[in-house]
């Protein structure tokens, strides 16, 4: 077992919630007022259990005894969008359950609740030889992982059980879940308020979006897991959270649990040096995918509802990239790290740990030789991966390979349902263009390759393969329904699309090997580095990375100054919302009844001030999953959900800055009060458990 020291600088850190009681001085002396046992506990209901893994990528949080739950808008986005159609537009206009027979189920989404949590290191290095080579441990540690796997899954209904290495292969806890799959939306503002200012305002600050949703977990009647039933019932927590409404002000604790997705805080420089190198050639090519999707979404309604979630998918992280290279530039954070590199072998070297002498150079080595493959593996996640013809394709020969042809016609219509040719077109051209003139020709496919210069240009090749396939038009695909699933396997192999998209994906897959080779000889590399800087580092505190397993953060609401002469305020309200109104930009045209809501000042309980809050600043260490967190006050009450970082702090995940870090959250009382005014879903707020 690793040990903790104390000492930790601003309020960094993701911290394992059964080693909270290692944290928890140091949070009461910032105003928290529990005990460990009230965050987590396996012996009594505590506050890991009222939150949840929203559907394998958000935070979800109970916040009623019938399992009523709020998380982001975003994350709820894909749900809300396949309810929607021209005729139910709930993207443009919402949508509020009045009663549980108008709440809607959702195929494949699901939540899971973390059970328990422990450390397995022994367990899972049962057996182990120091003379054994890496090959034999890594068969060692899965053999082991997986049998306390199968043995914790066996404990109750719906359990699942994943052992998570830590502080790359120094610790090994396993993490038990149960999981409920009939999870039903109940509520969710319209986009223009729960997406309020779009790409524009993502990531930055301040903020003014709405973006929260609301569903409800359903069990059977003994309240256990159970697949989509009329007969099922709202869900009994063991526990959830009461809101507070006294709201917050500068410099109140503020605490945040969730399950951040991933972090890389102890990477080697040269991991840094090839981020701040390849971002900008990520963020042309999602640079141009969004001009084509924007172009047509403007134009027509139709297509707007379809590629709204794609959109929003591909826009994230172009814009995350921009404020993380920037940050990691700014911060200088290569050559922080190269200077750390440099007093760690002199320390090794001065002290005979022979072990760590040359290791940082050896990475270095590693890195180096691993670049080039890497490279080209992000240019074809880049660029073609992101034709939707290509992954349908092979998505639609692998399912009539497995399946046959049962369920195809399903199959077919629920990708052209969201699919829009002219996009795809746009974007196969743009892509295949820079392909070609990116990746070197040892890393492209041979069958590609080929077909591209026979055709000799891409526009040829988009004419006469890609608008005569079977993957880019429902009814030609629909005729491989009435064909056997022997005829129908020699019907997509025989189309031309699908022979370049699986040579394609072939050479995708051969370049995913390689770099996962030299990705295991550095993590081995990593496993030593860790453990050595631990040894050197005796006065901090190390925390795991994230890797999307449950964690508390705390800290507390501050705004920031991101350049001279610039102050951030902490809080933002409601006239940012009117100020930025704008009926001739799609992310800035409110609802008309919120108008009239602020025109008449109709606040209801939720005014303060004169004016509703609505997002505020806090200094938690946050990551993507932790969208849709509960925000916790020093009493263990919600007071908002967290959502997004600011621009300028987005290289959190690489090198936390105490000065520019913020996390982003949506203030409680705006939720309450679109609930009330906005949607008038007195329902929803009777089931909530209000506390001053």
């Amino acid at each position: 077992m690793l040990a903790f020291p104390s000492g930790l600088s601003a309020d960094e850190g993701m911290w394992l919630p059964a080693l909270i009681s290692q944290r928890i001085d140091d949070m009461k002396a910032k105003g928290f007022r529990l005990d460990a046992e009230d965050i987590y506990s396996i012996n009594q209901a505590s506050l890991k259990d009222a939150v949840v893994l929203f559907n394998g990528g958000c935070t979800g949080e109970l916040v009623s005894e019938n399992g009523l739950l709020f998380t982001n808008h975003h994350c709820g986005y894909g749900a809300i969008q396949k309810h929607s159609s021209v005729e139910h537009d709930y993207l443009k206009d919402g949508f509020w359950a009045m009663s549980l027979d108008e709440e809607l189920p959702n195929e494949g989404l699901w939540v899971s609740f973390l059970v328990r949590m422990e450390d397995v290191t022994d367990a899972v290095l049962e057996g182990y030889d120091p003379e054994m080579t890496e090959s034999q441990r890594d068969s060692l540690v899965k053999a082991n992982s997986e049998a306390l796997e199968r043995a914790a899954a066996a404990e109750g209904p719906s359990y699942r059980a994943s052992v998570e290495s830590m502080y790359y292969g120094n610790q090994y806890f396993i993490f038990i879940y149960q999981r409920f799959d009939d999870v039903r939306l109940v509520g969710a503002p319209p986009s223009s308020i729960g997406k309020f200012g779009g790409d524009t305002d993502n990531w930055m600050w301040p903020r003014h979006t709405g973006d929260f949703s609301i569903f409800r977990i359903y069990a059977d009647k003994d309240n256990n897991p159970a697949p989509y039933s009329e007969d099922n019932v709202p869900y009994r927590p063991k526990k959830f959270f009461r809101i507070s409404t006294s709201g917050i002000q500068e410099g109140d604790f503020t605490f945040v649990y969730g399950f951040p997705g991933r972090t890389q805080e102890y990477v080697h420089s040269d991991a840094i040096k090839y981020i701040e190198e390849v971002n900008p050639q990520k963020i042309a090519l999602r640079d141009g995918r969004l001009g084509i999707m924007k172009k047509y979404m403007g134009t027509d309604q139709d297509v707007r509802i379809r590629y709204s979630s794609k959109q929003a998918n591909v826009a994230n992280a172009w814009k995350k990239w921009q404020g993380e290279l920037k940050g990691l530039v700014k911060l200088g954070t290569y050559s922080d790290k190269k200077n750390f590199e440099a007093g760690f072998e002199k320390w090794a070297e001065e002290n005979g740990r022979a072990e760590y002498v040359g290791l940082t150079d050896s990475l270095s080595a590693l890195y180096a030789a691993a670049y080039p493959y890497m490279h080209a593996l992000d240019y074809y996640y880049e660029s073609l991966d992101g034709v939707e013809a290509f992954r349908f394709a092979v998505d639609l020969g692998a399912y009539v390979y497995y399946n046959g042809v049962e369920g195809l016609e399903k199959y077919v219509s629920g990708f052209f349902k969201d699919y829009y040719y002219p996009i795809d077109e746009e974007i196969f051209k743009f892509t295949a263009t820079e392909f070609q003139e990116n990746v070197p020709e040892r890393f492209k496919p041979e069958y590609l390759t080929e077909r591209f210069a026979a055709f000799g240009s891409v526009d040829a090749v988009a004419d006469s393969v890609l608008s005569q396939s079977l993957f880019t038009d429902e009814q030609r695909a629909m005729r491989l329904a009435g064909l056997d699933s022997a005829a129908a396997i020699e019907a997509i192999k025989s189309d031309p699309l699908y022979l370049m998209a699986a040579s394609f994906y072939n050479g995708m897959m051969s370049l995913k090997a390689d770099v996962a080779g030299y990705s295991s000889r550095i993590a081995l590399l990593n496993r030593d580095f860790m453990r050595g800087r631990m040894e050197y580092c005796t006065d901090d505190v190390f925390y795991p990375d994230a890797n999307l397993t449950l964690r508390v953060s705390y800290g507390e609401v501050a705004g920031f100054r991101p350049s001279d002469g610039v102050v951030y305020l902490p809080v933002s309200t409601i006239e940012g919302i009117i100020q930025k109104d704008n009926p001739e930009i799609f992310d800035y045209d409110i609802p008309q009844k919120l108008r009239e809501l602020y025109a008449a000042k109709d606040y209801g309980r939720w005014e303060v001030g004169g004016t509703i809050p609505v997002c505020f600043l806090a200094t938690n260490h946050t990551s993507g999953g932790n969208s849709g967190s509960p925000v916790i006050n020093a009493d263990g009450n919600l007071v908002g959900i967290n959502f997004d970082r600011v621009w300028e702090g987005t290289m959190s995940d690489l090198a936390f800055d105490p000065e520019l870090c913020r996390n982003i959250s949506l203030d409680i009382r705006y939720v309450l009060f679109l609930i009330d005014k906005y949607a008038g879903a007195q329902n929803i707020l009777d089931e909530l458990v209000l506390v001053d």
